[in-house]
């Protein structure tokens, strides 16, 4: 596991969150994303809140 969280410039399909996460995580990335899919998708409505927030909260690797 790393020492902070940081959103990812080279695993980003929207805003590099969940690639951050996963390499937070030690996980594969795809995996994380389906898992995030599954939950909003399900009714976990306040997970895209969520995800908008660590868009602004969470710094980009290397900065």
């Amino acid at each position: 596991m790393k020492a902070k969280l940081y959103r990812s410039v080279k695993d980003r399909k929207l805003g590099g969150v969940l690639g951050g996460l996963a390499d937070y995580l030690n996980m594969d990335s795809s995996l994380l994303r389906i898992i995030f899919i599954v939950a909003f998708i399900g009714g976990v409505g306040s997970i895209g809140w969520i995800y908008l927030i660590w868009i602004f909260i969470v710094p980009n690797e290397g900065e």
